[in-house]
């Protein structure tokens, strides 16, 4: 969350030779270089600048690695009480280095920066306070050092900013549709619900990121379902999954909250344990494709129940068994949620604190403990993968058996509105008579067609097939 932090060693030096680099540019004269900051629904235009780089400071605050930072919880937490130190520093010029989406990879994007700087030079000036941190720009700066370029272009922040002015100005220039690389998304999480706590209503919210208000709330529910998960994933010694782990899963955590709230007013539990079952598929890391197909049928076919081993239903039968609440004045306790919930709930529990003993990379636990985990994970992702698969061809098999009918409503359709399309032309004495009769003539020979092979394997046949037959069998008399 946004908190004020104290300013950087040697700021008040560095604050004067900020002052004395402005004052030089504006006596120069000439053409001066300005960036302009959108800040408290106004622009400013301040001056540019060209400072040395071994002088500015990576900003702790910024929202483009927020979520990155819990990648490695001990450098996380110096660079809270620390942030300016060399330590933080380093782990900051890391964590813009490397991939949103595993930091132990480094962004193929930030190579692609560091090419066209080395190629194009520094298009556009950064943007620093007037004690020389980056609020805009950290990322070049650190491609920058990486060239050995010795300076930097700044813009410079006027003394009196905040700490939430900056982050509101590092904000709304992120936000700029023009802005060459996005925050990545659960950064775009976090900066909402930064802003949130600023006390800015949904649609303020909405408007700044460009996006709907009802599409915030749905980030909103996200975002507080992921920290619910890592809260649950908590298991001995500290270790939990990171915020970092659910970058990727964008689109699958979307499709989740249509499905949940669809089923949600109508059954409650049924939609907790699709919600619980689909969010352990992609930590799982199932394919969107695959995840889908964890939905109503799936549940109703129970596909999940016949492949999970005993180690997992016996762990979750167990910890469903424990779950209830005591009534505030009687000895009296009361199951938290239906049998259902509290299984599904208990079996994504067993995957959640499996899931961050395994991806934490620093975690304490015995290497026994890790394999265990390991274990746990391959029993479930076998489990959820012959499910899905079942699902999957179940699905296909439903959607042959609906093909058939559904061609012929489409064939009903389309015949009533040949009515009124016969109807019109004979109104206007338009209809070509010779080519209707030969379309007539090719329906008989459909409907003979449709008829022998609808009255196949049928001892008993419905009204209507029972009336196609008897057509074309006095059709065939004639």
């Amino acid at each position: 969350m946004l908190r004020e932090l104290p300013p950087p060693p040697r700021a008040a030096e560095f604050s004067e030779l900020i002052k004395k680099k402005v004052e030089e540019v504006k006596t120069a004269g000439g053409t001066r270089e300005t960036v302009t900051v959108d800040w408290n629904e106004q622009q400013a235009h301040v001056e540019v600048i060209d400072l040395p780089l071994s002088g500015l400071y990576f900003n702790p605050s910024t929202h483009r690695i927020r979520a990155q930072r819990s990648h490695d919880a001990a450098r996380d937490e110096l660079l809270v009480k620390d942030p300016w130190c060399t330590e933080s520093q380093d782990y900051l010029r890391f964590l813009l280095k490397a991939s949103p989406a595993d930091p132990n990879i480094r962004d193929t994007d930030f190579d692609k920066l560091k090419e066209s700087l080395e190629q194009f030079g520094q298009n556009d000036p950064g943007l620093v306070t007037h004690t020389g941190v980056l609020v805009n720009g950290n990322t070049r700066a650190a491609a920058l050092h990486e060239l050995g370029a010795q300076s930097m272009r700044v813009g410079v922040l006027p003394e009196s900013f905040t700490w939430a002015d900056i982050n509101a100005v590092e904000l709304s220039l992120q936000l700029r549709k023009d802005h060459r690389r996005d925050y990545s998304y659960i950064n775009r999480l976090l900066a909402m619900e930064e802003q949130a706590a600023l006390g800015r209503t949904p649609e303020q919210i909405a408007k700044e990121f460009r996006i709907q208000v009802k599409t915030y709330h749905q980030e909103r529910w996200i975002l507080s379902t992921i920290r619910e998960l890592i809260d649950r994933s908590k298991s001995g010694g500290g270790v939990a999954l990171r915020l970092v782990d659910w970058e990727g899963a964008q689109e699958r955590l979307k499709e989740l909250h249509r499905l949940y709230v669809k089923l949600e007013s109508v059954d409650r539990d049924k939609a907790e344990v699709l919600k619980e079952w689909r969010l352990a598929a992609i930590l799982l890391d199932f394919s969107k494709t695959d995840v889908r197909h964890i939905d109503e049928e799936f549940l109703k076919e129970g596909h999940l129940t016949r492949t999970l081993p005993t180690t997992l239903t016996e762990g979750s039968a167990n910890s469903a068994a424990q779950e209830t609440v005591s009534i505030p004045g009687l000895d009296l306790a009361v199951p938290a949620a239906s049998s259902a919930v509290s299984e599904a709930r208990a079996l994504n529990d067993q995957i959640l604190r499996a899931s961050a003993a395994i991806r934490g990379g620093n975690s304490p636990l015995l290497d026994s403990d890790k394999a265990q985990g390991q274990a746990l994970l391959d029993d479930a992702k076998r489990a959820f993968d012959e499910a899905i698969d079942a699902a999957g061809r179940s699905a296909r098999l439903r959607k042959r058996k609906q093909l058939a009918p559904a061609r012929l409503a489409e064939a009903c359709a389309s015949i009533d509105q040949c009515v009124m399309d016969l109807v019109q032309a004979r109104t206007s004495r338009s209809l070509d008579e010779e080519a209707f009769d030969e379309a007539v003539l090719k329906l008989r020979v459909s409907l003979r067609k449709l008829a022998q092979q609808a009255g196949r394997g049928l001892p008993t046949p419905g009204d209507g097939v029972a009336w196609l037959l008897e057509a074309a069998a006095a059709e065939g008399h004639r």
